[in-house]
């Protein structure tokens, strides 16, 4: 019998808990955690105004690709693509980090949440085919107002839903000729998609506090993908005419949906339903900008009061 630490063969010396183990491999998601838990560091204004951001950049492109493709067509390319990127990224089929199991629930809600994500972006990419950006992103807002309003406590979301849609209603109603066939049928396809952006932020919260995060994230989209595939399936293939195209549309589905998906989910963690819809109110004012840079759609006078007003209303709900 060989002393405490006594060399065995080779040289090595033999430890008394058994025989030595490899390292463990590296814990999946390890390095995304510490990347999210870089960017919850982040103020939540500053996650909001990065997403607008990324969404309407490539909301700017897609209006490049119409002439190409139907607008619905744009917009499930957008998702699928998106799905795919979040599916290799996140291998949901894989046990999750959360050590627990997928149930119907947790899956019904994913799709459900994936359903309305996808509602929202052909309901919106349809409206901007009709009316400018700034205008069809400032009616979509609706739908977050709402949302601000009935989930809210106190004086405090309601004065400030009540600033931010006065906000939204200068930024809007203000060159929106309801006479005009196109603007009438924006209008509705906007506030369509705004419909659906409450859904996206009610059903987003559940998903981005259910534990399963980014994983049914990726579920999610790959499920909305599916549900509108009949609707593009026969002109999806105008993606193909150049490679040009085929490398705008990536681009969108990278800029709208991959980026700006992933970031709402840690802001969707984090804040209550009526603050993350009353801080949303920075995505007209920051497609107002992208619109100016990208599209050269020139703000007026109401447009720029509108946008003190959301930004009056920002503040407020910051103090919440």
């Amino acid at each position: 019998m060989r002393a405490r630490g006594a060399p065995c063969r080779g040289g090595q010396h033999e430890r008394d808990n058994g025989p030595v183990l490899p390292p463990p491999p590296r814990q999946r998601g390890h390095q995304a955690s510490r990347i999210g838990a870089a960017l919850t560091a982040v103020p939540a204004p500053g996650i909001f105004i990065a997403t607008a951001v990324s969404t309407y950049m490539g909301a700017g492109f897609a209006v490049g690709l119409f002439g190409v493709m139907p607008p619905a067509t744009v917009a499930w390319w957008r998702v699928t693509i998106g799905a795919l990127v979040l599916l290799a990224w996140r291998r949901p089929w894989r046990p999750r980090r959360d050590g627990r199991a997928w149930t119907r629930r947790v899956l019904g809600v994913s799709a459900a949440f994936g359903v309305a994500t996808a509602t929202m972006n052909v309901l919106f990419y349809a409206s901007i085919s009709y009316l400018p950006m700034g205008t069809a992103v400032s009616l979509e807002f609706l739908g977050p107002v709402i949302v601000a309003v009935v989930t809210g406590r106190g004086w405090r979301p309601r004065v400030a839903a009540g600033l931010a849609m006065a906000g939204v209603a200068s930024i809007s109603g203000v060159g929106l000729d309801l006479s005009n066939p196109a603007h009438r049928m924006g209008m509705i396809l906007a506030i369509g998609a705004g419909s659906s952006w409450a859904g996206y932020i009610l059903l987003g919260r559940k998903v981005a506090t259910g534990g399963a995060g980014m994983d049914a994230l990726a579920v999610g989209t790959a499920a909305g993908a599916l549900f509108y595939t009949p609707l593009a399936a026969t002109t999806a293939s105008g993606a193909f005419t150049s490679a040009g195209t085929a490398l705008a549309v990536l681009g969108v589905a990278v800029l709208s949906t991959v980026i700006p998906y992933a970031l709402d989910q840690i802001n969707l963690g984090r804040l209550s339903a009526d603050t993350f819809s009353l801080l949303a109110s920075l995505m007209p004012a920051t497609s107002m900008v992208v619109g100016i840079v990208m599209l050269r759609q020139m703000p007026n006078f109401g447009e720029l009061a509108g946008l003190i007003l959301v930004s009056l209303a920002v503040a407020l709900a910051g103090r919440s």
